[in-house]
């Protein structure tokens, strides 16, 4: 045998990307849409955004000091699960509570359950609905601070216009309101090929089609309700993250037409007025059973021959 030749386990092919190339160009991504939110939401946003951003920070590596462990937060994963967190919350919330939220996505969903790649659910949404759960003045302190006073589209009872929704000037999250610059984000996700269309695109599509006939077959209550609320950035940020969504191209299609399902479901007959959070956080346990549903048959099996 030649000296030359290697054997080793898979895999044989490498992208050559690594676990925090990828988070930097999902945080580089983020920029517009945070950027967007303190011009929207003020200096407020900004406090949130870094309370959020350094408390992950602070916790893992408090984590690993305490448990021994190797240094993890130079992958910048942390940082992009503080940085999604702000941009799901309102600007105007309590910065201890900000601090909890940090706490619950990095300790409790993140690290207990052995760190990046080992978790069951996306920590930023599953903070973001414990914190809806347990601090409840979170799902009506939606409102900006120091620009338009008002509640979520989603509960009030006079939609914004197109133009206004898709520009970004209401009430909401930090990071929701904002069409435009979660577009360009996820534009340069699908260009850097840190995402496929796949999620975004079906999550976005079925939420419109169902909202479409909920509505009486009015496209343009559709498409008000597609730009409203955290649908946007969940379809492109948050349920396209690697560990907690399927592989395969036929098991994200799925996953997605669940989220958007639920999603609708939630908004319209559900007590909550937004719910892409609970839905994406419902089909991230059921993501191991659609990869499994949705497997390659590997060439040469018995499943294949037939």
């Amino acid at each position: 045998m030649s000296s030359l030749t290697k054997l080793t386990i898979s895999p044989h092919i490498h992208s050559g990307r690594s676990t925090a190339g990828i988070m930097r160009d999902v945080i580089i991504a983020l920029l517009p849409v945070s950027v967007a939110g303190v011009l929207i939401f003020g200096l407020r946003a900004l406090a949130v955004i870094a309370v959020c951003v350094i408390s992950c920070v602070g916790f893992e590596a408090l984590f690993n000091l305490i448990t021994k462990k190797d240094q993890t937060i130079v992958d910048f994963s942390a940082v992009l699960t503080g940085l999604l967190l702000a941009l799901n919350l309102p600007a105007n919330i309590p910065l201890w509570q900000c601090v909890i939220g940090a706490l619950f996505a990095i300790i409790v969903v993140k690290c207990l359950f052995g760190g990046i790649g080992h978790n069951l659910v996306n920590p930023a949404i599953t903070a973001r609905v414990f914190m809806l759960v347990a601090f409840g003045s979170m799902a009506v302190a939606a409102f900006p601070v120091d620009t338009v006073a008002g509640a979520t589209p989603l509960s009030a009872e006079k939609m914004p216009t197109l133009i206004t929704l898709f520009l970004g000037n209401y009430g909401g999250a930090i990071g929701e309101t904002c069409t435009l610059a979660l577009i360009i984000g996820g534009v340069y996700l699908l260009i850097r090929k840190v995402i496929t269309w796949h999620i975004p695109v079906v999550f976005i599509l079925t939420v419109f089609v169902f909202s479409f006939f909920y509505k009486g077959f009015d496209a343009v209550s559709a498409l008000s309700l597609v730009m409203s609320g955290g649908l946007f950035i969940g379809a492109i940020f948050m349920a396209t993250d690697y560990v907690t969504s399927p592989a395969t191209a036929w098991g994200k299609v799925i996953y997605a037409v669940g989220a958007g399902v639920l999603t609708c479901l939630i908004r319209y007959y559900g007590t909550y007025p937004e719910g892409v959070s609970f839905a994406i956080l419902f089909m991230n346990i059921l993501t191991p059973y659609i990869s499994k549903w949705t497997k390659h048959k590997v060439f040469g099996t018995q499943e294949a021959v037939k």
